[in-house]
Parts: C-alpha cells; sequence; structure tokens
C-alpha cells in the first residue's frame, strides 16, 4: 500500500481524500460544476462512496472517572462544539452490569463513539450489550454509529417513540449536518443510526445485578427527555433535564414542564447523584439548576401579568440574583440568555392566554 493511501475500515485500500474541500479541489481541477457532475451517474456514484469515506480525525482519549459502584463516566469538559473539541461536548455515561456494558448516550459523532469504546475497554472486558439515548439531540446519540459497528447492528439501543421518530425523521440528518458544520467537518463519516427498540416510562431494564429505571414526565428539555435511573447506585442519569454550569437549549422544551419533571423524578427516585449531560453531577443539582432556570421563568411570568414588554422582561431576568449570580461563569449565558429569555416570555404569553 503507497505513501497516498490507506485502508477504509473494510481493509481495502482508497484514495488519500480527507476533506469536502480537497474533494472540491479535485472535481474542480476537471472543469465539472456542480450541474455537471449532477449530472453523471457514475460520478453521482462516486461522490456517493467518497462521502462514505471520509471520516473526521480520532478523538483523544479522555479517561473515564468512576461515579458510583458501577456507573463510569467520560467526561466532556466543553458546553458546545467547536472545531478544537471535534465536538466532545456531551458526557458518555456507562454501567458495568453481570450482563455486560450499558452506555448512557453514546457521544456526539462516530469518532466519539470510537474514543468511547476504547475507554470502556481499559476498564472492563466485557461486550457492549445495549447503549440508551436520552433524547433526539445529536450529541447524544451520533456515537450510536461506532456501537453497532463494533457489536453489530443488532445491539439493543433504546430510546422513547418520539426521540426514535425524531432521529429517524428530520432531526437525524439535521444534527449529523450541524456536527459537522460546527466542527469544521471533524465528525465527518458519522451516519445516522436511530435506536431500534422502543421503551416506556417506568419500564425497568434488568441487566442481572444491575436495574436501570426509565423515567419520563412529560415536556422539559425536548418532549421526549428520558431519565436513568442506576438502581442500585442511588445514580439517574439526567440527559439534559438539567445541566450543572450550561444554559440549556429550550428551544423544543418547556419551563413549567421542567419543574413538573424535577417534582415528579424526585419524588420518584428519592435522594439520587444526578449526572447531566454536560457538567459534573450532584445530589443538589436538580435545585440548583431549578433555581436558575425559575429565575428566567418567573420575572417573564410576573412581566406578562404587568404588560410589560418583551425588552423589560428581559431587563428584569437580568437583575434577578438567581440568574445575575450565575452570568459570570455559566458556559454561553451570553450568547444564548436573550433567546431562551425570549421563549419563556412567550411561553408565559401563552400560559397566560
Amino acid at each position: 500500500m503507497g505513501k497516498d493511501q490507506h485502508p477504509t475500515r473494510s481493509g481495502h485500500a482508497a484514495p488519500a481524500i480527507h476533506t469536502r474541500r480537497q474533494w472540491l479541489r479535485i472535481t474542480g481541477g476537471l472543469g465539472l460544476g456542480a450541474a455537471a457532475l449532477a449530472a453523471v451517474p457514475e460520478v453521482r456514484l462516486f461522490a456517493q462512496q467518497v462521502q462514505e469515506f471520509i471520516e473526521g480525525p480520532p478523538v483523544p482519549d479522555i479517561r473515564p472517572e468512576q461515579l458510583s459502584r458501577h456507573v463510569w463516566m467520560i467526561y466532556a469538559k466543553d458546553g458546545f462544539p467547536t472545531q478544537e473539541n471535534q465536538g466532545m461536548m456531551a458526557n458518555v455515561l456507562f454501567a458495568i452490569t453481570d450482563k455486560g456494558v450499558v452506555v448512557m448516550d453514546s457521544g456526539s459523532s462516530l469518532q466519539i463513539g470510537e474514543m468511547a469504546i476504547r475507554m470502556i475497554r481499559t476498564v472492563t472486558d466485557k461486550p457492549v450489550v445495549a447503549v440508551i439515548n436520552s433524547h433526539y439531540h445529536g450529541d447524544h446519540w451520533l456515537g450510536n454509529h461506532a456501537f453497532v459497528n463494533a457489536y453489530g447492528n443488532d445491539l439493543p439501543i433504546y430510546a422513547l417513540a418520539h426521540t426514535m421518530e425524531q432521529i429517524k425523521g428530520h432531526e437525524g440528518n439535521l444534527w449529523r449536518s450541524l456536527m459537522e458544520r460546527w466542527t469544521n467537518q471533524a465528525t465527518m463519516g458519522t451516519k445516522v443510526v436511530a435506536p431500534n427498540r422502543v421503551v416506556e416510562h417506568g419500564q425497568v431494564l434488568d441487566f442481572g445485578n444491575v436495574q436501570i429505571r426509565l423515567h419520563h414526565y412529560g415536556k422539559a428539555h425536548t418532549p421526549s427527555d428520558l431519565c436513568m435511573e442506576v438502581v442500585q447506585d442511588r445514580l439517574t442519569y439526567v440527559g439534559d433535564v438539567a445541566m450543572e454550569n450550561r444554559i440549556a437549549n429550550m428551544d423544543d422544551g418547556s419551563y413549567p414542564g421542567t419543574f413538573k419533571y424535577y417534582e415528579a423524578l424526585q419524588k420518584a427516585a428519592g435522594d439520587q447523584l444526578w449526572v447531566p449531560g454536560h457538567g459534573h453531577g450532584s445530589k443538589g443539582l436538580l435545585d440548583s439548576y431549578g433555581t436558575f432556570m425559575k429565575g428566567i421563568w418567573e420575572p417573564c411570568v410576573q412581566a406578562v401579568k404587568d404588560g410589560v414588554p418583551l425588552d423589560g422582561a428581559k431587563e428584569l431576568v437580568l437583575k434577578d440574583p438567581r440568574v445575575a449570580s450565575r452570568a459570570a461563569g455559566m458556559a454561553g449565558f451570553e450568547s444564548n440568555i436573550g433567546k431562551y429569555t425570549s421563549l419563556a416570555y412567550l411561553e408565559a404569553e401563552r400560559e397566560a392566554f
């Protein structure tokens, strides 16, 4: 094999084309415009094969942290995707059980999933026997691709029905494309691999010495947030229902729904180590993040009641001590607080009328 070739995953040699930009330079050098290329079936087929072959670089190893007797975490220090972090923005958790390893959220890309598999193998030689996806935002499930590559297409990947539908539909390819753009194509080669097993609220997945109880209490961060309680460890992975020090995406969510979710989850699970998809866990996570969220929501509710316009509501939110105390140190605060205050205000208007 020459220096200008390297093996594909199937072991066959392929041209050393690593980025879409290189592909465009090659086709551009042939003097072919986009319309001409689209009209040639052989070129279309070759382009598809190249697209499937091109992959971003490996993700550097991140050593797992043991959180409890059975649960480990591969920690993502960054809350948002960049070229530098290659999309490593969401935690990957895994539980080691008698029946094998259970992964709770698989990461943002093929490469991150591959890194997670390498790291799991530093802790145990047991195979991965299941993956559970918390919701349909791609930073939590695009790594599914790596796990089916390693453990087969029949590997159980569990999710709520709505999450599965969204990934199979518009959200799947949208998130794959967004992650490529946000990371300057570092996640190239990742395919959409949707969950293949539907689960429901209250269901318990039995892995011998470890049971995982599944919780869903309506619309919070999204309409289908699944929380995973590792019963024996008194640890619950909450996905993006709560975050340690990052302002959450609420585009698909609900503020009052989030507070109802917290109340129901705490009542059902009791005292837990609550572990988020972004940040470190703590026993007080739901209370601390809920306090911050109420600092956005409650001023907006009052503003709507008093007839204060949106701009005035934003001023009230920024002055609220529950928000002001987090402003300096919270990731993404400056760029997101205005948007998510607007979403709170609009939801407060709907609630009022």
